[in-house]
């Protein structure tokens, strides 16, 4: 597509955020993501919006009911979906790190289902496959997720979903720079 690799809402130098933007975006950078980076950079023109999306961001990232390697896979999905190179660019080699099959993080960029994976991530898979593409999860998934992850672990499995989803929107519209790439992107 002719200009889609003009980054829309670029980084913006410190001297020129408010005094709410600059707040915003410290809080971040003290946080553990460590730096303004990603979606953050085009959500800083909204910090209200952005300060809020990163603590929810923050609990699903770091503190799901479902734990990180999960919780990876699921980001996954949902980057993989949207077509989010950044998403993919950054968890990616997270997912790799949490244990994630590298056979797997392939065949999702490869919209293929993973040949094999343990139970709980093809529960995982499974759901957030059916609620990205069908826009509703099948009875069998769900009883699946339920029965591993109880209603706490669905209910965040919902949220990540939801927050990653929320996050492609973003970066895909303002055409976000990808960062250099630890991975091969999205084909």
């Amino acid at each position: 597509m002719p200009g889609f690799d003009l980054d829309r809402l670029p980084l913006l130098p410190v001297d020129q955020l408010d005094a709410q933007q600059r707040a915003a975006a410290q809080a971040i950078i003290d946080g553990p993501r460590g730096a303004l980076y990603g979606p953050f950079v085009p959500l800083i023109r909204s910090p209200e919006l952005m300060e809020t999306a990163q603590r929810m961001g923050e609990y699903l990232r770091y503190r799901s009911a479902i734990g990180t390697r999960l919780s990876e896979l699921a980001i996954l999905v949902t980057a993989r979906q949207w077509d989010q190179q950044v998403e993919w660019a950054i968890h990616a080699p997270l997912a790799a790190q949490s244990g994630i099959a590298p056979a797997a993080i392939e065949a999702i960029a490869q919209r293929r289902p993973p040949e094999t994976l343990p139970d709980d991530e093809r529960a995982v898979h499974d759901f957030c496959i059916e609620l990205q593409q069908h826009k509703r999860v099948s009875d069998a998934t769900y009883a699946r997720a339920l029965a591993l992850f109880g209603e706490h672990g669905v209910v965040d499995l919902m949220g990540i979903n939801g927050y990653y989803t929320f996050l492609a929107m973003v970066m895909n519209a303002a055409q976000t720079a990808v960062p250099p790439l630890k991975v091969p992107p999205l084909p």
